[in-house]
C-alpha cells in the first residue's frame, strides 16, 4: 500500500448496520509512501494506523 498526505483512507465495515469509516492522511511515516500513517478520521480523532486488507486508499482526483 502506498499513500500521500491528503489521500483518503476508507475502512470497510464487515458488520451489518455499521457504516464504513473514512479519514484523511495527515502524515506518512513510512518510506516511499508506506505505512504507518497518521490519520484524522471524520469524527475528529487522530490515530497512527497500519492499514489492513479491508482498508482502501483513495487518491484525490
Amino acid at each position: 500500500m502506498r499513500a500521500n498526505v491528503g489521500d483518503q483512507l476508507v475502512v470497510h465495515s464487515h458488520a451489518v448496520g455499521l457504516r464504513d469509516h473514512t479519514g484523511q492522511i495527515i502524515e506518512v511515516r513510512g518510506d516511499d509512501g508506506a505505512p504507518p500513517y497518521m490519520v484524522r478520521f471524520d469524527d475528529g480523532h487522530e490515530s497512527l494506523v497500519y492499514p489492513g486488507p479491508d482498508w482502501v486508499v483513495k487518491h484525490p482526483d
